[in-house]
């Protein structure tokens, strides 16, 4: 707004000490300059060679198109690959037995680690679970879930069998909630009995129970368990 203007001007600069910055993927600020101004000058060659690094079940086409008539911008034309898949399968044979995710709960001793291998595993399991409700590829699931490995299961699971899934932040009251659901028109809700934060009960499903109410296009509903109280289920 006029008459507004910036009283915050940061100019410090904070290098990672070596130790960090030789076991990183970039390990430098000249090294990370260089990559920028290639991707800049020569952007369809670089994001070809970026895309090396995944596995595409389909090549590509072309890197990139602009239909300046309608303003629709394509990248990676005709080329056909899966988000659980590259987080995943791909790693299997080289790094299954390496930790994947490694989860912090609300005290010190709530700790929980996944494998690759394990995490595969459960994400299989539960896509396995959506399409035996019936989700299909191309139909919307919302997910209003604390910070737990099952939200990062759920979303892995949905990108798995082509689901397109909206993540909904969990300190979100009901009717933000109800209104990403009718916007979307979500068949499914993913959501938990309870969650903490700074300490304090979160009651997700109370809250969820109140969005539905307004959204009968939703069929069906999934639970985690995460603190264990008790809750109606519907």
């Amino acid at each position: 707004m006029e008459g507004i203007e910036s009283i915050s001007k940061e100019s410090r600069h904070f290098p990672p000490p070596k130790s960090f910055s030789s076991c990183a993927h970039i390990k430098s600020k000249a090294g990370y300059q260089k990559i920028y101004r290639r991707s800049i000058a020569k952007p369809q060659s670089f994001w070809a060679e970026q895309a090396q690094n995944l596995h595409w079940f389909s090549k590509w086409k072309g890197v990139f198109s602009w239909d300046k008539h309608n303003s629709r911008f394509t990248w990676f034309k005709g080329g056909k690959l899966n988000v659980s898949y590259n987080c995943l399968d791909r790693h299997l044979e080289s790094r299954g037995n390496k930790v994947a995710i490694i989860w912090q709960g609300e005290t010190e001793e709530q700790v929980r680690k996944f494998t690759y291998r394990e995490l595969y595993h459960e994400v299989s399991r539960f896509a396995s679970v959506l399409l035996r409700n019936g989700v299909r590829k191309g139909d919307r699931v919302c997910v209003y879930m604390p910070m737990i490995p099952e939200l990062a299961i759920a979303m892995l699971a949905c990108t798995r069998i082509g689901a397109i899934h909206s993540i909904v932040f969990a300190g979100f009251s009901a009717e933000s909630l109800r209104d990403r659901m009718t916007d979307s028109k979500c068949s499914m809700l993913i959501t938990a009995d309870g969650g903490y934060h700074a300490g304090k009960d979160v009651h997700l499903k109370e809250i969820a129970d109140e969005a539905l109410a307004k959204c009968p296009f939703v069929k069906k509903v999934i639970v985690a368990q995460r603190t264990g109280e008790r809750i109606a289920m519907k």
